[in-house]
């Protein structure tokens, strides 16, 4: 892919549109946007402009100058990815949107909000809850991630089970093309048969469709009661076929969440903490329950006992929301991220039923590839977070491990109907894999609108594919 650099003439020009307060060159500066969650220097790329707008028009004026100028742009907003998403590959100007953060309106009785894209989602969360009502979307870093950001990934997280990812709680956004303009796409309805659904193309594609800046989100009722259980299996397989069983069952978790037994002793030791049952081996599966009604409540707590128990659990009890069982689940990144700062975060999404065909065969992919590993899992929604786990390996034998861990279990989970991305995106981590594991012709199609909303490719290139695979 070709651009240009930075020049002193674009300076001066963004410089004009924004003020000199937005535009920032300092060398400091740029380091600290060379990167987001990755923690291998060798992805690192320096950006040559940092520029932080505070409206959807200075957006726009920074987009339309970038395309002048054809300097890429790389969006970003609280840098919490994964997936080397807000990475600047091409280097030129990270746009970062963290200064357009405001709640501009909650209505407690039409349940909605409008947000900027820089707002914290915890304090959506906080917001909503002060008024009797939740916003559903709760990825695991909610206190670090922006709105923006989980719409742009089409983020998960616990919550999924029951009130689905990102893309189901929104109703409208606005947002600026790839050439400079500005539209809100979608609407505060609950049927639109009008032509293509562009809100909906717009969540999941990572900051190279369109700039995010204003979304318009579904606020739903606070259920008046709650409760949090953990079933402790020492049987893996068996912990394995239990959200299947319950959804059978009739059971509607909020959250279904799992810590095998290798996670579980790595967390702990990152926190400082006992981990309850660890004595020996042991899994976890966590569970929330919410009702607005306490017999309800009490019918799913029976049930989840006795289904527990009948497939093998060997212990079943309520725990605190803030309980260290839940913490352990909660500092699963952080710990993986301090014990190997290289570390590759799976995040691959299967079938509910293809659960323990994946989570099975991965003890004997980490064997065959002499590759530890660690693992989590929204086991709710079959979406699997196993960590690859460098302990020494140089540079080149790692990239081995992880390549040759990969041709062995993507198969495996295309195979059943799964993907390899439930959550964190494709971003520029995965950009080869997902040319080889998506179907051409689908790729083509992709590859068609980005060229189309995005002539230049100057917004985030690099990131889902490059223009130029095949």
């Amino acid at each position: 892919m070709s651009f240009n650099p930075v020049t002193k003439e674009l300076v001066d020009a963004l410089v004009d549109a924004l003020g000199e307060h937005k535009v920032k060159q300092d060398p400091d500066i740029l380091q600290s946007y060379q990167t987001d969650q990755e923690g291998d220097p060798r992805f690192h790329h320096m950006p040559e402009l940092v520029v932080f707008p505070e409206s959807t028009e200075e957006v726009a004026k920074v987009v339309r100058l970038a395309n002048q100028y054809k300097v890429p742009i790389t969006p970003r907003s609280g840098g919490t990815s994964v997936s080397r998403g807000a990475i600047p590959v091409y280097h030129g100007i990270v746009l970062v949107l963290t200064k357009m953060n405001h709640i501009l309106k909650l209505d407690a009785d039409n349940l909605y909000a409008v947000v900027e894209t820089g707002v914290y989602t915890s304090d959506l969360q906080d917001a909503a809850k002060a008024k009797g009502l939740i916003y559903a979307g709760d990825p695991c870093s909610a206190t670090s991630c922006m709105i923006g950001g989980n719409v742009a990934t089409n983020a998960g997280g616990d919550r999924a089970v029951k009130y689905g990812v990102t893309r189901d709680q929104i109703y409208a956004m606005k947002v600026v093309t790839p050439t400079g303009d500005i539209v809100t796409v979608g609407k505060r309805t609950k049927k639109n048969a009008c032509g293509y659904a562009l809100e909906q193309l717009m969540i999941g594609s990572e900051g190279t469709l369109g700039i995010i800046t204003e979304i318009t989100v579904k606020l739903l009722p606070l259920p008046k009661y709650r409760q949090d259980v953990v079933a402790v299996f020492r049987d893996n397989a068996k912990a394995l076929r239990l959200p299947n069983r319950l959804t059978k069952e009739g059971i509607v978790a909020t959250s279904m969440e799992y810590l095998d037994y290798k996670a579980i002793n790595a967390v702990a030791e990152y926190l400082d903490v006992t981990a309850p049952f660890a004595e020996e081996f042991c899994v976890y599966v966590i569970m929330t329950i919410e009702t607005f009604n306490e017999a309800y409540m009490d019918e799913q707590l029976v049930t989840i006992d006795e289904v527990a128990r009948e497939m093998g659990a060997e212990d079943v009890r309520i725990i605190e929301p803030k309980s260290t069982i839940w913490n352990l689940r909660r500092n699963f990144g952080e710990a993986a991220r301090e014990a190997s700062p290289k570390y590759y975060q799976e995040d691959f999404v299967v079938p509910l039923d293809k659960i323990i065909d994946v989570m099975e065969a991965i003890p004997t992919f980490e064997k065959k590839h002499d590759i530890p590993t660690i693992t989590c899992a929204h086991i709710g929604d079959g979406n699997i977070h196993t960590a690859l786990m460098n302990y020494g390996f140089d540079d080149d034998e790692w990239k081995e491990k992880v390549d040759a861990f990969h041709a062995d279990v993507y198969p495996l989970v295309y195979s059943v109907g799964g993907s390899m991305s439930g959550e964190h995106g494709i971003g520029y981590k995965r950009v080869a894999d997902f040319a080889k594991y998506t179907d051409p012709a689908e790729f083509k199609m992709m590859q068609a609108i980005k060229k189309a909303l995005d002539p230049n490719d100057i917004l985030n290139p690099g990131k889902i594919f490059d223009l130029e695979q095949e």
